[in-house]
């Protein structure tokens, strides 16, 4: 009884108490043997940007505000809708912790992400990664063994030349990724910046990139943008949190005007997870040391990833 109680006494049951894995996840260090259906994994890795650093504290950001959600589930009021009740309150979820992280070693650290993700994948388990900066989309995706479509929501099309001998940044990765075999196609959402190179552009658009710019997507409808994509066959994901507006993230170094909203994102990957299969997504580019006192960039991409996770575990469930 007295032993009861005091696990009682010590039961986290406020966002700013507990050990911060994701959802409040079991952690899991046997990547040999992870029984989940979901796993999380932290990527504190921001060398490939070359602006401001602090992205590396992306991951460990959004654990700590995924601590917010309570109640068991995420439920959204609008629609009167809870998501991930089964999947918390069965254990399907999962926190890995972080890679370990080579410093001034970045090909050393993404061949070790590599490493770890076919691990993950070969258990037939689903990877939720969180970065860090968005160099390393493309070792996760190099991971995979199998033919698969990718989508990246960015404000940016990350399809530099490799310059200098400086291939793991974040602003080459997908120009590393279309090269890769498996991919069978890219596509690049939420495109905007005017600080993308006209060149790249041509570049990604000469090598079958879907690039969909916002006044796309406002016209479309952002549920409605993905005709191109067959139904239900394999599909990565990454998000950079400035596919929303720079209104939102004061915690994002790279933010540009005219982004998502939250409502248009989150219709986008709905619509995404249940026309897809999706088989990993990454989320990327938090900057807590730039975010207000409140970090509310980071409680935002604890929402996204939570949220789109729901909606991957919802069709999931249905089939």
């Amino acid at each position: 009884m007295k032993n009861s109680r005091l696990i009682a006494d010590i039961d986290a049951n406020r966002g700013y108490s507990g050990i911060p894995t994701f959802l409040r996840s079991n952690i899991c260090k046997n990547l040999d043997n992870i029984d989940a259906t979901y796993a999380v994994l932290g990527v504190p890795y921001d060398e490939g940007s070359p602006f401001i650093g602090g992205s590396r504290f992306c991951a460990r950001s959004i654990r700590e505000h995924s601590l917010r959600f309570g109640g068991g589930a995420i439920y959204d009021i609008e629609n009167d809708k809870e998501y991930l009740r089964d999947a918390i309150s069965n254990n399907l979820i999962v926190d890995l912790g972080d890679i370990d992280i080579t410093p001034s070693r970045g090909d050393v650290t993404m061949e070790k992400l590599t490493s770890v993700i076919k691990k993950i994948i070969k258990q037939k388990i689903l990877p939720i990664v969180l970065g860090g900066d968005h160099t390393i989309t493309y070792p996760i995706v190099r991971g995979f063994n199998k033919p698969l479509h990718v989508v990246q929501l960015d404000a940016h099309i990350d399809y530099s030349k490799i310059q200098e001998g400086m291939k793991y940044t974040n602003s080459t990765s997908f120009r590393l990724l279309h090269k890769l075999d498996h991919v069978k196609s890219l596509s690049q959402v939420g495109i905007r910046s005017m600080r993308d190179h006209k060149s790249d552009v041509n570049d990604a658009l000469n090598n079958g990139s879907h690039i969909i710019k916002m006044s796309e997507i406002r016209h479309k409808g952002p549920e409605n943008i993905w005709e191109h994509l067959p139904n239900n066959e394999d599909c990565y994901v990454t998000i950079d949190i400035d596919s929303y507006d720079m209104s939102l993230v004061p915690g994002c170094v790279s933010a540009e005007p005219n982004g998502f909203n939250f409502e248009e994102l989150q219709k986008s990957l709905k619509s995404l997870a249940n026309k897809m299969n999706i088989v990993g997504f990454d989320f990327v580019e938090v900057n807590p040391k730039l975010d207000v006192g409140t970090n509310v960039t980071s409680y935002l991409g604890a929402l996204t990833v939570a949220m789109f996770l729901g909606f991957i575990d919802e069709k999931k469930r249905a089939q």
